[in-house]
């Protein structure tokens, strides 16, 4: 019997630390049966609904990928095409849909929403991103830490997530090294620090897996001799200008460049980068962000060190398919045989 089947994804601390190794166990083989051409379709006749009240490139194409691979239909509900909170309860919506599909997917707002699709649903509810929790990219990430270091365990690998780490990416990065043991450095200003309680939490809980985790404002302290440098855009569509502003004017001195590199005393440092990234002018945010705040080079990850690295980044944006895909098999087969 598969102990997975039929379980959420909310947040990575829905599972224990053997469970989360066996989601990235499982992404390691099917993603190795897809290189080889030696997919097996195991989702026949399932039925997913993605729901997305945010824009979304990886999330909604790793959905649907993983989803056609394995032989599954998706619904794609995009912002203002369900009644959803609005003309009709989010309970009520977690019950008509879930005796449509076998699985919903949500990316939205507040955390709040996915809580009550998961408490009113028949079927395993994911979380594709909310404001506190990004767990499906996090999955991505220990993939690609394992892929990059085979023979390493999790608490010998050494993470600074730098920038902002009072957002989701920070809130599950912490859940994953409480989780597996993973020495992590949240490097930042104070003032965007994680949340004290589930900070300490989790740094109790890696100590438990022999792990390491610290928040730091000191640049040289929090990427001395580390793996990974992890890095993440500092602003979000749809928050207030003004917002901004006092983000990116706090976190300049936290940008991704060769200066910091240099810091970490490691020739052969990696980069990650959950993207998208504001490494250049190619966009119009980009254009419109790095000229008015002074950036002659990316904002929160210089180009050059962005291009030097992105063979990485874009391993670690291809395995979010691959990890998706063994958490839709994990949560809607009652057992896996390969």
């Amino acid at each position: 019997m598969n102990n997975l089947y039929q379980r959420n994804c909310l947040k990575l601390l829905d599972f224990t630390s053997s469970e989360l190794k066996k989601i990235i166990s499982l992404a390691e083989k099917l993603k190795k049966n897809k290189k080889n051409n030696q997919e097996i379709p195991l989702l026949k006749k399932k039925n997913i609904a993605l729901i997305f009240e945010k824009e979304s490139t990886r999330t909604r194409c790793s959905f649907e990928i993983a989803a056609f691979d394995q032989g599954a239909h998706v619904t794609y509900l995009g912002p203002g095409s369900t009644h959803l909170g609005t003309k009709e309860s989010i309970a009520d919506t977690a019950q008509v849909l879930s005796r449509l599909y076998d699985g919903i997917q949500y990316r939205g707002h507040n955390h709040r929403t996915i809580e009550i699709l998961a408490q009113y649903s028949r079927v395993p509810v994911w979380n594709g991103l909310t404001e506190k929790f990004h767990p499906t990219q996090i999955l991505a990430d220990l993939l690609t830490m394992q892929e990059i270091f085979p023979n390493k365990k999790f608490n010998e690998i050494k993470c600074a997530y730098v920038g902002d780490t009072h957002n989701n990416m920070g809130n599950s990065l912490l859940e994953a090294a409480s989780l597996v043991g993973l020495d992590l450095r949240l490097v930042s200003p104070k003032k965007y620090w994680p949340e004290k309680t589930f900070f300490l939490f989790c740094q109790e809980q890696s100590q438990n897996k022999k792990g390491r985790i610290i928040c730091t404002e000191n640049i040289s302290e929090g990427v001395k001799n580390v793996d990974f440098i992890y890095t993440d855009v500092w602003v979000s569509m749809g928050e207030p200008e003004d917002q901004w502003k006092d983000r990116i004017e706090s976190l300049h001195d936290y940008q991704v460049n060769s200066s910091m590199l240099d810091l970490t005393n490691n020739s052969n440092i990696k980069i990650l980068h959950c993207l998208p990234a504001l490494h250049n002018q190619e966009t119009k945010i980009g254009k419109s962000i790095l000229r008015k705040y002074g950036f002659k080079n990316g904002m929160e990850i210089t180009d050059n060190i962005f291009q030097k690295h992105q063979n990485t980044i874009f391993e670690q944006s291809e395995n979010r398919l691959h990890t998706i895909k063994a958490l839709l098999v994990s949560s809607l087969l009652k057992t896996i045989d390969f």
